[in-house]
């Protein structure tokens, strides 16, 4: 028996739909009691704060957020007795406002971006609540170090994991795993994902922020930019696309980031499974469909290409986007 409902966080690895040769196996993160990937770093953040005697209960927090962090904040502030002010932007789905009002957290909405989320932010904080800053505070990535890759590492068992392949909003998961693993597989890729409308990380300039959970518009200082060798970009239609197939033909219900991982992952899965590749003919997002007699996918199943990614969080916290229509 567990004495609380944050030592349940954690969550599966699944092998999803795989190109010919490879296997790209997903964490299915909405298996977390606050239903996000963003538990592990909230409890973290929180947890850090209390041993350094800078919050305890009854405190008033504050937090900018697209709504997944600010969930699982919520979650643990009621576990743990904190009053939590959360601060996003009015373009996020109304179900994430919804779920935080209902663990009894404050919301406040601001227009514009996750940059203005932050600037109100810091004007709360000025008066004097505690902000956790989750796109610099290190215990943000070192959550995904201590748990989410420590997960992986049993989970795969003696396999050897080829890639990992993530979105990045804080930076704070791809850093954490990324790290992780490439300690115990030195020669892994890291393949980060971003909205192809707000491809910062691929050089561009700041765009649309239509993707919620993924691609600020800005490089979080918690994102290890040395760990990447490669950025995949992808757009919000092709994203949703996937998120359509994977919830009709793998009963995997998911969101827009996590739509886009899977994409990205598979690219890579390709890739790896077909090294000498050196051009393809599909546009971005295409999904090689495998034959019969494929050679490529003669290989034993554990001496195949092993790709990674993250399902940060459940379709359900999307309705009324009409991705699912």
């Amino acid at each position: 028996m567990k004495d609380n409902v944050l030592e349940t966080i954690g969550s599966p690895l699944v092998r999803v739909d795989s190109p010919p040769g490879a296997t790209v196996a997903a964490k299915i993160e909405s298996k977390n009691p606050g239903g996000s990937a963003k538990d592990r770093p909230a409890l973290a953040m929180i947890e850090r704060a209390e041993r350094e005697g800078e919050i305890s209960p009854g405190d008033a927090l504050v937090e900018p957020t697209s709504g997944n962090t600010g969930i699982g904040l919520a979650v643990v502030a009621a576990v743990k007795g904190y009053d939590l002010t959360v601060v996003m932007p009015s373009s996020k789905s109304p179900e994430r406002r919804g779920i935080m009002k209902a663990y009894g957290a404050d919301i406040e909405l601001v227009e514009g971006d996750i940059s203005d989320a932050k600037d109100r932010a810091d004007e709360l904080e000025a008066e004097g609540m505690f902000q956790l800053r989750q796109f610099e505070n290190d215990a943000n990535p070192r959550a995904h170090y201590l748990t989410t890759a420590e997960e992986i590492l049993d989970q795969i068992g003696d396999r050897t994991v080829d890639a990992l392949v993530a979105g990045v909003g804080t930076g704070g998961t791809i850093t954490g795993i990324g790290r992780r693993l490439r300690e115990a597989f030195p020669e892994m890729e890291i393949v980060a994902v971003e909205p192809a409308d707000n491809a910062v990380l691929s050089g561009g300039e700041p765009g649309i922020d239509d993707f919620q959970g993924m691609g600020p518009g800005f490089v979080s200082p918690n994102l290890d930019t040395d760990l990447l060798d490669g950025v995949e970009t992808v757009t919000i239609d092709e994203a949703e696309a996937e998120c359509r197939r994977l919830a009709r033909e793998e009963g995997i219900f998911v969101g827009q980031s996590s739509g886009a991982s899977n994409l990205a992952a598979k690219r890579v899965a390709e890739r790896l499974a077909d090294p000498d590749a050196t051009a393809r003919d599909a546009e971005p997002g295409y999904i090689i469909e495998p034959e019969a007699d494929d050679e490529a996918d003669d290989a034993a199943p554990d001496d195949r290409p092993l790709v990674i990614t993250v399902f940060w969080d459940s379709g359900e916290r999307y309705m009324s986007t009409g991705m699912f229509e």
